[in-house]
């Protein structure tokens, strides 16, 4: 027989395998004895009780009979080495890849084309980027094999639920290497330091089924005929022919945004989010979210999520990275961006997240008005970059700010929130290191007033959160594409380009790896469609 069983225990005993068998036995009315095994299909932590954390935890039991391994999606991959049909993928983060994974179920040759480099020559320039600030704008946190999702952490966790099958994608990556863990916890992360091993696992598929995979391969024109997309070059003078292509390039890669203007192919300036990293001791996080002096061996360091509305302005955390580590996220010198990432134990002693603010077309309008009178073209709400453009000019204003190398501008938070420049700074984890700014003079007034609202807004939430042991770091910036690439809601084709299929977070329409992964498979399943 076999039972799906929900049950709430204490920490101690969710990670015990005999005292969830009492529970289970407990709960049937039955003898423990006749408790086979179990597998789990979802957990979760309850910390609401200010006196004990719960975790609840929905298994699947079997009584009085053989257990039997969880069922995994299973796909069927076929050989595309003889494909008639040929579908270029330019960009080789989570859509690119799971757009050509189900191109190949499909019977399709997926060529993809990756700008950057592979993960293994990736990581040389990172290193220079943390210890020298020295950005390569091929090769870097955003751009290389995986996009950003490789070294920004692998949090599975998204809202997303209506854009395809969430399991099919958690399965993907659990049979290419990520823990088991991502097919039932509730917020499921895989980890900085496991990423680049799945990501060389779904390429060696790629390869072994007739795909192609070629690096520092930077798309610079698209080639077109009587509206539809026939093939494009790259920037070292090689043109690729294909039947269909899938723009899956990320949030940053601002070349294609302007590469796509100067062919007047249709795009579109879309809302995004910046504002700052603010980085807490991971200890004050869980004494905060676990109601206790110290964190019980048998959780995982406490996150948290926030969200206020300071003045009609949405403020909200983003990406929080729990025993975590603030990273450089420039693509080009002369910016500073940072990010947040956690290794797979997140054991680091920090806890970062970004902490953003709604901007919108009218915010961009009135800044250039004040800081580029002379600039016509950043007063037009009809410039579809003018928020490329706002997010380029603070992430400038930045770096100037830090004095170079990719030292970043930082305030501490009570600090921050009374304007007041902070004399001493703490240890951070963000290695370029921090530099004392009033970040008044370094974010745009809009949002640094919104942040000030939404900080004292959240410390009388979580008490003890607006603290000056947290220090409050700039610029939290590539939050999701400032750009949309429009696409027709029945093909999922450009309404202009036939055969050309904008695709991910850099078209507009993915924030996050399981996100962009399910809009990868669902641009691949339209493509397909069109090429039958």
């Amino acid at each position: 027989m076999q039972k799906e069983i929900t049950l709430k225990l204490t920490p101690s005993d969710a990670n015990n395998q005999e005292a969830i068998k009492n529970a289970i036995a407990q709960n049937l009315g039955i003898s423990v004895n006749k408790v086979s095994g179990f597998y789990r299909n979802k957990e979760s932590i309850d910390a609401r009780s200010s006196k004990q954390v719960w975790i609840n935890l929905n298994l699947k039991a079997f009584i009085d009979e053989p257990i039997i391994d969880r069922p995994i999606i299973q796909i069927n991959f076929q050989d595309v080495t003889k494909s008639t049909k040929k579908v270029i993928i330019v960009g080789a983060g989570p859509a690119g890849l799971f757009a050509a994974l189900q191109l190949i179920e499909l019977g399709i040759q997926p060529i993809i084309l990756e700008r950057g480099k592979d993960v293994r020559a990736r990581r040389r320039d990172l290193a220079a980027l943390n210890k020298e600030g020295i950005v390569n704008p091929e090769s870097n946190y955003c751009f290389g094999e995986g996009g950003a999702g490789t070294y920004s952490d692998g949090k599975l966790y998204t809202r997303s639920s209506k854009r395809g099958d969430i399991n099919r994608i958690l399965n993907i990556l659990f049979q290419y290497g990520a823990e088991e863990t991502v097919l039932y916890e509730a917020h499921p992360h895989i980890g900085t330091n496991k990423l680049p091993q799945i990501i060389t696992a779904i390429r060696k598929q790629i390869l072994d089924c007739g795909g192609l995979f070629l690096f520092e391969k930077k798309v610079t024109n698209l080639v077109i005929e009587s509206d539809i997309i026939k093939s494009v070059e790259t920037a070292d003078g090689n043109k690729y022919d294909a039947d269909a292509v899938i723009l899956a390039t990320g949030h940053s890669a601002r070349d294609i945004f302007e590469m796509l203007q100067r062919q007047q192919i249709l795009i579109e300036a879309k809302p995004f989010a910046l504002g700052v990293r603010i980085e807490h001791p991971q200890s004050l996080i869980d004494s905060i979210q676990y109601h206790c002096s110290i964190r019980d061996e048998h959780l995982p360091p406490a996150s948290y999520g926030l969200v206020e509305q300071v003045a009609e302005r949405g403020v909200f955390s983003f990406c929080m990275c729990p025993g975590g580590i603030i990273a450089p996220a420039a693509t080009n010198p002369g910016e500073l961006v940072v990010n947040g990432w956690s290794p797979s134990k997140r054991n680091n002693p920090y806890a970062n997240s970004g902490m953003v603010v709604q901007v919108a077309l009218d915010d961009a309008i009135s800044y250039f008005k004040k800081t580029n009178p002379e600039s016509p073209e950043l007063h037009n709400e009809k410039n579809p970059l003018l928020l490329m453009h706002f997010q380029s000019a603070i992430e400038q204003t930045c770096f100037k700010a830090g004095g170079g190398k990719l030292v970043a501008p930082a305030q501490l938070m009570v600090d921050f929130t009374n304007n007041k420049i902070s004399p001493t700074l703490p240890a951070s984890s963000y290695l370029p290191g921090i530099h004392s700014n009033n970040l008044a003079d370094v974010l745009p007034t809009f949002i640094y007033k919104s942040l000030q609202g939404g900080f004292k807004a959240f410390g009388k939430k979580m008490h003890g959160y607006l603290t000056n042991d947290a220090v409050v770091v700039a610029t939290e910036s590539r939050t999701s594409s400032p750009v949309r690439i429009p696409r027709d809601a029945n093909t999922l084709a450009h309404p202009q380009i036939k055969n050309l299929y904008p695709c991910g977070e850099g078209a507009g329409y993915a924030g996050g790896i399981v996100s962009a992964a399910m809009d990868g498979e669902k641009c691949a399943l339209f493509c397909a469609q069109q090429l039958a």
